[in-house]
């Protein structure tokens, strides 16, 4: 279960950070405002920001990894209708992070608006993060219940 979590977290977190860096079209930049969202802008700004960076976003990742491959596992529907599962999750996931913690960390943010951006967003999302989580629980889940 580990090896998948750490796969899920590895492959979904560096989809996302790089198409990151292809939108913004820059690397450090975008990790320093990842590392901004718990350490703060000094931190961030520091040299070792742009690592810190990386470091919070692949913790990340795997809080969110973790938080699917749980549910995953208490609930076969999940696993058997992994695709649309995934598709879901990655959108709950873009309302959390865009309409809830970017909002409460960063006053006077606002969830950009338009359909570019949101279809961006919701790509990274669901198709990098949901969907990539969502297969590796359920390949999990399968083995552990064909052992049962």
């Amino acid at each position: 279960m580990i090896r998948a979590l750490a796969l899920a977290t590895f492959i979904a977190g560096t989809l996302d950070i790089v198409f990151a860096f292809v939108v913004a079209g820059a690397v450090a930049p975008v990790l320093r405002t990842v590392a901004s969202g718990p350490l703060g802008d000094p931190i961030a700004d520091s040299a070792a920001g742009p690592a810190l960076g990386l470091v919070v976003h692949f913790a990340i990742m795997a809080l969110m990894a973790a938080a699917w491959f749980l549910a995953a596992s208490r609930l076969p529907l999940l696993g058997r209708q992994w695709f649309v599962a995934g598709l879901l999750y990655g959108a709950a996931l873009w309302i959390v992070m865009y309409w809830i913690v970017m909002p409460l960390r960063w006053e006077g943010y606002h969830t950009p608006q338009g359909a570019v951006p949101i279809a961006r967003q919701l790509f990274a999302h669901c198709i990098l993060v949901g969907l990539p989580i969502a297969w590796f629980a359920r390949r999990q889940v399968a083995i552990r219940q064909s052992f049962n």
